[in-house]
């Protein structure tokens, strides 16, 4: 994998660009219809789970604490297995991490791809 990049699920992937993309919520993206996402994978493991994303309720006073907290849910062994596992599949492509959050500064995405970036190294 090159380098990791975070994009949210509604803007349009570039064409011809050659990359692996992983959308990593939960749930699937309200509006979008499983034919007309482009991606490669769905890890729901990765996203946090559903009672840390509740708590989080996307406010912006709860950042520093949620990042806190989902990091420690990325702490598992399957988690880590999955990871690994996506970096494989990207092997020497641009890995994009998909999201549906309209905070583009205050969501998940961006403490997985620290992480992945880490693994890179």
């Amino acid at each position: 994998m090159s380098k990791v990049e975070i994009r949210r699920v509604y803007d349009n992937p570039e064409k011809g660009r050659n990359e692996y993309r992983v959308l990593v919520d939960r749930l699937w993206p309200r509006g979008m219809k499983k034919s007309t996402l482009e991606y490669d994978e769905w890890c729901k493991l990765l996203a946090p789970s559903s009672e840390l994303r509740r708590w989080f309720g996307h406010r912006k006073s709860r950042w520093e604490e949620f990042q806190s907290r989902y990091r420690d849910e990325l702490k598992t062994d399957e988690v880590r297995d999955a990871m690994n596992k996506i970096i494989d599949h990207a092997g020497k492509r641009t890995l994009v991490l998909l999201f549906a959050a309209k905070d583009t500064e205050h969501t998940h995405a961006l403490v997985l791809q620290d992480r992945f970036q880490a693994k890179r190294k």
